[in-house]
């Protein structure tokens, strides 16, 4: 049986999963696991992301879960970004990341001045170098140097966004370790991560838990939405519809404004009674409400509020969302928050939401 929803439904459902509203999150990390991830290439936009959907907010609990407690991890996942994940389920993104292996390609060789031979070299010492170990970046380049004798390496590991390292992260061979002075180190999952496996999951198990978990927030969906949000369109088709094929039993149709979807069968009579939202919500930049949607989805993202949210280089505006839907643009700058707004909304609603984040945003 298929059945039919507007948008409207959509994206109050998702608001709800993502416990935007009502606010629902009860700790840090079942915030994270909820949203499949929330993206840390700036840290405060992704304390934020999580601070805004706790019902009880803590200053300091996402770099406790990091540091201390160990049930976060952050390293690169989803479209090669910096990502906070639950530390149980790193082993799932490095066996699904892990076998597409983009690095195998002369292109990718290309684009980042190395040869097979070099990355083959990397992908061998780094582990090694990281063996018991936290290092700075400058002290794994120096190790990974001493193991393999190429002072060409240097130039390549330490220019550009982590490109090479990258693979290592992908592999499961590399995450982010405890800041030392200020500086970023890494360490060995292996090491690093409680309980991490012998064996990493196979790449068909790896992946159909996180399309389990990506329609779980995220959802209706196509296999599309879930490889533009995974691995930026990049993943072979084939692979995406074995999964989507695989989790059949698990899936019900669903038609939103004539667009043929899927959603996890427990959540079909859910998404069903979900009637349109209609609160306001301020959200930060690189929100997962945002990343986990395509970038065309007009009753989310309308063409005039496009721009300003995704601007140059791949910087996305923290947004305040109205019925569902991106109404405008916010900044905090001098102790004070600022709005572009792109239509009119509830001066009260506005007014409220605005005090909240203030607030979290101390």
């Amino acid at each position: 049986m298929t059945i039919s929803v507007t948008w409207h439904q959509v994206l109050a459902w998702r608001l709800k999963r993502q416990f935007v509203d009502p606010v629902a999150g009860s700790d840090a990390v079942s915030v994270v696991r909820r949203l499949t991830g929330v993206q840390a290439q700036v840290a405060s936009s992704a304390e934020l992301a999580v601070a805004v959907r706790r019902t009880d907010p803590r200053p300091g609990e996402i770099d406790r879960a990091l540091w201390q407690e160990r049930t976060l991890v952050k390293t690169w996942t989803a479209r090669g970004t910096l990502h906070l994940v639950p530390a149980d389920e790193l082993a799932c993104y490095a066996a699904v990341l892990g076998s597409f292996r983009n690095w195998d390609k002369g292109s990718w060789q290309r684009g980042h001045g190395v040869t097979a031979a070099e990355v083959a070299a990397i992908l061998d010492a780094v582990p090694k170098a990281l063996r018991d170990s936290t290092l700075t970046r400058e002290e794994l380049v120096e190790r990974v140097i001493e193991v393999t004798g190429d002072l060409h390496l240097k130039e390549a590991l330490t220019s550009g966004w982590g490109a090479l390292l990258k693979p290592l992260s992908f592999l499961g061979e590399l995450c982010y370790g405890p800041p030392r002075e200020g500086r970023v180190t890494f360490v060995s999952p292996r090491d690093w991560v409680p309980g991490w496996p012998a064996e990493l999951p196979s790449a068909e198990e790896g992946g159909m838990r996180l399309v389990r978990s990506f329609l779980g927030a995220h959802g209706p969906g196509t296999p599309e939405a879930f490889d533009t949000w995974l691995y930026r369109g990049g993943a072979r088709k084939a692979t995406l519809r074995g999964w989507f094929r695989d989790l059949t039993p698990e899936l019900a149709e669903v038609e939103v404004e004539g667009r043929p979807m899927v959603l996890l069968a427990d959540d079909l009579d859910d998404l069903a009674a979900t009637a349109p939202a209609t609160g306001v919500h301020l959200l930060p930049g690189f929100d997962q409400y945002i990343l986990g949607a395509p970038r065309d989805l007009e009753p989310l993202l309308p063409k005039e509020a496009k721009p300003k949210v995704s601007r140059a280089a791949g910087w996305i505006s923290p947004v305040v969302i109205y019925q569902g839907r991106v109404a405008g643009v916010w900044e905090a700058k001098n102790g004070e928050i600022t709005f572009d707004l792109l239509e009119d909304v509830p001066t009260a609603a506005l007014a409220a939401e605005t005090e909240r984040v203030a607030n979290l945003l101390g």
